[in-house]
Parts: C-alpha cells; sequence; structure tokens
C-alpha cells in the first residue's frame, strides 16, 4: 500500500514522503494512529496545502522533547522490589515501572518510550536505561533497583 508520512517514522521515512509499506501495517499502525494516510492524488494535494502546518506542528514536538530530554538526562530513579539473599529480584522491573517511577517524579513518559536493550532489570543494582522521547531526541537515565527482603 502507497502511503504519504504525516511525520517522522524510524526506519521509514520524513514527513511527506511516500512510501510503499505492508497493508496490515499502514491498516492497523499508521493510518490508525495518525502517523500516515493513504497517497491518491487528494491525499497528496491536502498535505501540500497543509505541509507548513505540519512542519510547524513536528518542529513543536521537536522542541518540547528535546526541552524534556534536557531535564531527563543523567536523571536517577530508583524503585523498590522484594528481592531475595542473593540479590535477585523475586519479579522483574519492567519498562512499566520506570515510566510509573518517573510519572511520580512528574515527567510525562509512556511505557513505550522506554528502551530496555537487554530486557527487563532482574537483580538489583544500579543501570543505565534510555528513554526515546521523540524520534531525534534520548534521554539516558539511571534506574537503582532496591532490595527489600521479604
Amino acid at each position: 500500500m502507497q502511503i504519504i508520512l504525516l511525520e517522522k517514522v524510524v526506519n521509514l521515512g520524513q514527513l511527506g514522503d511516500v512510501v510503499r509499506v505492508k497493508d496490515g501495517y499502514a491498516r492497523n499502525f499508521l493510518i490508525p494512529t495518525g502517523k500516515a494516510r493513504r497517497a491518491t492524488q487528494v491525499a497528496i494535494q491536502e498535505f501540500e496545502t497543509r505541509r507548513a502546518e505540519l512542519e510547524k506542528i513536528q518542529a513543536d514536538k521537536l522542541a518540547a522533547a528535546q526541552a524534556l530530554g534536557q531535564q531527563l538526562e543523567g536523571m536517577a530513579v530508583e524503585i523498590t522490589e522484594k528481592a531475595g539473599v542473593d540479590g535477585r529480584l523475586f519479579g522483574s522491573v519492567g519498562n512499566f515501572d520506570i515510566a510509573e517511577a518517573l510519572k511520580k517524579k512528574g515527567f510525562a513518559v509512556e511505557k513505550a518510550m522506554v528502551r530496555m536493550p537487554n530486557g527487563p532489570l532482574k537483580a538489583i543494582g544500579e543501570y543505565e536505561v534510555e528513554v526515546a522521547l521523540h524520534t531525534d531526541v534520548l534521554a539516558n537515565i539511571k534506574v537503582t533497583v532496591i532490595g527489600e527482603t521479604a
């Protein structure tokens, strides 16, 4: 399916690019989330008339993400979980737990923004975690997992 991108999408293209993607990806993700439209002649003409407006919206989103990224950079978050004597957690600390800890500190971060390349944290200690606030903005935070003996 041919679509026109209404914002930058990682590994796909920039604002205004007409790209071909699989039908399911377009119908189930890109179009419902407002990231793209079908690339019909009418949609392309409509996009060209709104291009400046869409570019301004994207620039505003990027500026807001950069400001939040500067606040988050180097932030330390402590999460307490039940752990055994050997330092392993009875559960794990995932991106949801980290997002909730950041929300308690007053930052609007969703769980999908928290990137954990090594998977969930399963032991006490200090870890570096990335928060992707925008396709171009990454902030590194420190997560300290504290063990609580049962």
